[in-house]
């Protein structure tokens, strides 16, 4: 193990760029407008420069470690774990996974022609002011990597219907080729203008689709998984809260809301300490219900899940594929959450975590 790592030099990720053989040449194959772009350029404007557009083949497409695979229907990318993306455990933290694979989604966006103006947002999106807006996120984390290892992400996506688009992730250790987690999301469109939901027209869909794998691929292809499963209101009074929360203005995204990591920060904030002291998260489910403002403030709720609820996870079929899950029901617990308004009481966000006792050191 250790003399594989010690391979991953300067030199061996210099031979992982892409270059005039990459694979991403294929997402310029696709009758599409959007892989059209122009690459990134340069304008001189009353003695300032100024980027006009990105797209394939711009500087930062060319120095990140990650490109489309062979068939251009899924992209993948390579990242080292920095110092200060790892926690008390010394390993990455729930965030930080979270982190990538929102930049791993987002530069697979990039690397078929998307806007960098927003979310993956295609040409008629961007006519029409739409933006994709998170309604569901998923994360399995079988094992977390720790600094300096090297985590390289797949994702793809896919069509929802008419309501969405969906996004699926898988992680592995680079080095060892293990598989250490999974990720599913939903995504819905809204106007940014007037903040509405509003259908997938067959423009969009036509746009969109075009860089999705022909056949159904999904991250959790087994039956009634832990990524499907309905979470219930949480209602007062909880066993733990957290409230007055307040949104930073770094919490903010490109969209004017709160980032969706940030609801993982504040469900968090909520859990007992001493389930957080011997225990490791292993799934999160989040709903997210309505949008946070920056001048929203926050309460965070959390109780452990009712047995009822626990026996129906614990019905579900398989380990999800985690090589690590522990065989012995009784040292996992599950929590409910809920995020809401402090003011009204609405509903922000309804969230569901599955912790593991943490291995012993």
């Amino acid at each position: 193990m250790q003399g594989t790592k010690s391979k991953l030099n300067a030199e061996s990720w210099a031979n992982c760029r892409p270059g005039p053989t990459c694979p991403r040449r294929h997402a310029v194959a696709f009758s599409s407008p959007v892989a059209k772009a122009p690459l990134v350029q340069a304008v001189v404007s009353e003695g300032r420069a100024s980027r006009v557009e990105s797209g394939p083949g711009g500087l930062a497409d060319r120095l990140r470690l990650g490109s489309l695979t062979e068939d251009g229907l899924s992209y993948k990318e390579k990242f080292i774990v920095r110092c200060y993306e790892v926690g008390i455990n010394k390993t990455a933290t729930v965030e930080t996974i979270a982190n990538l694979l929102q930049e791993v989604g987002c530069n697979h966006a990039q690397s078929v022609g998307y806007s960098t103006d927003g979310f993956a947002t295609t040409t008629t999106m961007r006519k029409l002011h739409l933006i994709w807006v998170t309604a569901r996120m998923h994360i399995e984390i079988y094992k977390y990597p720790a600094w300096s290892d090297v985590v390289e992400i797949e994702t793809w996506c896919q069509g929802e219907g008419r309501i969405g688009t969906r996004r699926d992730w898988i992680l592995k250790n680079y080095a060892t080729g293990q598989m250490i987690g999974r990720a599913t999301s939903k995504w819905v469109m809204m106007n940014q203008d007037t903040r509405r939901f509003q259908k997938v027209s067959d423009d969009v869909r036509a746009e969109h689709l075009v860089y999705a794998p022909r056949e159904l691929r999904l991250a959790f292809p087994e039956d009634n998984n832990r990524s499907l499963k309905k979470i219930s209101k949480l209602e007062d009074p909880a066993q733990h809260s957290k409230l007055g929360l307040v949104p930073r203005r770094a919490d903010l995204d490109m969209n004017q809301h709160v980032n969706n990591v940030a609801y993982i920060g504040w469900i968090l904030e909520s859990m007992p300490q001493e389930i957080m002291d011997t225990h490791e998260l292993q799934a999160i489910t989040l709903d997210y219900r309505r949008e946070c403002q920056h001048d929203d403030v926050v309460d965070s709720l959390t109780s452990l899940e009712s047995i009822e609820e626990s026996e129906a996870v614990s019905e579900l079929q398989g380990i999800n594929g985690s090589a690590t899950a522990t065989a012995n029901n009784q040292e996992r617990l599950n929590f409910q959450h809920l995020l809401r308004l402090s003011g009204d009481g609405l509903e922000i966000n309804r969230g569901r975590t599955e912790w593991r006792k943490k291995a012993a050191r």
